[in-house]
């Protein structure tokens, strides 16, 4: 007999004993997870009790995980939603949306409604927080009363998209860029206090940015021998840039203990990303935690079968399957 997944779990009459459904079961049995995956559901005492101390068995999860899923994509989405006061229980609504904007090969008409959808999305936010404002930044903004509604929800939809796309594709890279380089993952693990300069160098090291940004000159500049007239169109290659030798000697090697400040992977200047701090603090966290609760986190499948396609806006991997064992 198999034991299914969703299998009762009432106490029955007396809140002291174990779940009927779970009692008068053969001592050890198959049973199917949740997942799909095919186990063993033991109930024996002397079966267990064998199992437990057989060094043959290990705590490993229910089958390879997908560290995209499971890790790298709800830790922005919760910080984003924390600090815009949004609702996290709406999060595969705007993934959805996100997923369609930011595909190269998607229609333009569909990208376009996607974008209306999550500044219509904001904008209900927006009217929400004026009857009944929370300890959030939309709330702050609404109570600046400089902005207009438009230009709220414009501001709500730039930093609910670029607040977690980016960072979770830069947690999902990373992750997958030091488990490809075992020599730096083990720096890392040796060392934390080198987390935050980890940070930088996966910063310069990879680019979820394939071309872009794209800026315009208001008057006429001479730069590098050339002149851009006023009015040209400029495009930055930052995945280019961090890798010049100029800057970066080696630059093709990722050496987490290189001293990478000066990367352009958040821009600069005036032209610097708003939220680069919150998004260093998530890196930074992410995957200090992560390999500190995981000390024997690897990848699942062959490197080669990681799918990182090159036709989304943004780079990084639809899914890392990993696994471990304790």
């Amino acid at each position: 007999m198999t034991q299914q997944a969703g299998l009762p779990l009432e106490r029955g009459g007396c809140p002291f004993d174990p779940p009927p459904a779970q009692r008068g079961r053969a001592p050890i049995e198959p049973m199917t997870y949740p997942d799909g995956s095919a186990g063993w559901f033991v109930s024996g005492y002397h079966e267990a009790r064998a199992i437990f101390a057989d060094k043959r068995v290990s705590a490993r999860a229910d089958g390879p995980v997908d560290l995209v899923e499971a890790f790298a994509r709800p830790i922005p989405t919760l910080v984003i939603c924390e600090l815009l006061g949004a609702p996290y229980e709406r999060r595969d609504e705007f993934h959805r949306h996100t997923s369609v904007m930011f595909g190269n090969d998607v229609p333009m008409d569909d990208r376009l409604a996607a974008t209306q959808s999550v500044v219509g999305f904001i904008a209900e936010q927006v009217e929400a927080k004026r009857a009944n404002p929370g300890d959030d930044l939309l709330s702050d903004l609404i109570h600046a009363d400089v902005l207009t509604a438009q230009e709220l929800a414009n501001i709500g939809m730039m930093l609910l998209v670029a607040g977690f796309e980016t960072t979770r594709n830069m947690i999902a890279l990373g992750t997958f860029a030091l488990l490809e380089n075992p020599e730096q993952l083990a720096k890392l693990r040796a060392d934390p206090e080198l987390v935050p300069n980890a940070v930088e160098e996966l910063m310069r090291y990879l680019s979820v940015i394939h071309i872009g940004p794209i800026r315009t000159a208001l008057e006429d500049i001479e730069i590098g021998g050339v002149t851009i007239k006023a009015g040209d169109g400029i495009t930055f290659s930052i995945a280019v840039a961090n890798r010049d030798p100029e800057k970066f000697p080696d630059p093709e090697v990722l050496d987490i203990t290189r001293k990478a400040t000066g990367q352009i992977g958040f821009g600069h200047g005036v032209h610097q990303c708003l939220g680069q701090q919150l998004a260093r603090v998530e890196m930074r966290v992410a995957l200090s935690e992560l390999f500190n609760r995981f000390p024997d986190l690897r990848l699942a499948v062959p490197s080669s079968e990681i799918d990182v396609p090159e036709n989304a806006s943004i780079y990084g991997p639809v899914r890392l399957p990993v696994t471990w064992a304790r």
